[in-house]
């Protein structure tokens, strides 16, 4: 296995820009995105439905960057929730330069025994709550000609794994909604683009999957290990800066996976 290299230094990458994140309360990719892009000079909204861990990365974020985080919990599968994070981002930032849709919502079950309720819960927070996010995002993008969104996606919208259909499904629609969405708002000079990470690994990964299936996964990847959220954070705050100006409908592999 190969170590993970060291935390890379900040460069300013994102300063003067306003970035929202769904989902980044906790230990994962979100809060690890939060922190590079508050590090590289943003001024960051974040939300997340878990309102207790909501408001201890809000505290983290805010003594990180020796401002306060604005934060608005958000539950993505309801428009009513979304439409009032969008209100309060728009008065606490002034306006978002770039969103990062990052709630998803897993789970396993294999197909035959599947329900319907499992189906659409993953599909409603994982593909359609970032449809609602983007939505509500080049509304308030396209009249001022520019922005960018960055979608979490994942390498299953393209790998095949038993017992993740629902999760499959919805990734890999986001990966089509971000390439549609991506033609429709260039004219407007904003773009939208995807990350699919293969494995990240965190505290709350390790609780909800079995170290068995771990290893296994882990074992596939080039380096012997999963990656840091951060090394799948550090892709998405360059998607989102000015280096990839020119980057659109695209979506980049955060994987050391081989064949």
């Amino acid at each position: 296995m190969t170590a993970a290299p060291p935390y890379p230094p900040a460069h300013g990458l994102l300063a003067g820009k306003t970035v929202l994140i769904t989902a980044a309360a906790g230990t994962g990719i979100g809060f690890a995105t939060a922190r590079r892009c508050v590090e590289e000079g943003a001024r960051v909204m974040i939300s997340d439905v878990h309102e207790r861990r909501l408001g201890e990365a809000a505290a983290a974020l805010s003594q990180l960057s020796g401002q306060p985080t604005p934060s608005a919990r958000c539950d993505v599968a309801r428009q009513d929730d979304v439409d009032a994070l969008w209100a309060a981002a728009d008065a606490a930032l002034g306006g978002v330069d770039v969103l990062i849709n990052n709630a998803g919502l897993g789970g396993t079950a294999p197909l035959v025994e599947m329900t319907d309720a499992q189906w659409h819960a993953v599909l409603d927070v994982s593909l359609t709550g970032t449809f609602r996010m983007m939505r509500a995002a080049l509304r308030h993008m396209m009249p001022r000609q520019r922005g960018a969104i960055v979608n979490n996606a994942s390498v299953l919208a393209w790998r095949a794994q038993a017992g993740q259909a629902h999760y499959a499904a919805a990734k890999a629609g986001v990966l089509a909604l971000t390439r549609c969405a991506a033609i429709e708002a260039a004219p407007a000079g904003v773009r939208v683009n995807a990350v699919s990470p293969s494995i990240a690994v965190h505290k709350h990964l390790v609780k909800v999957t079995s170290q068995d299936l771990l290893d296994r996964l882990t074992a596939d990847e080039a380096f012997g290990r999963g990656a840091e959220p951060w090394e799948v954070a550090n892709v998405i705050v360059f998607l989102a800066t000015d280096y990839a100006s020119y980057m659109t409908g695209e979506t980049v592999s955060v994987s050391s996976q081989h064949p």
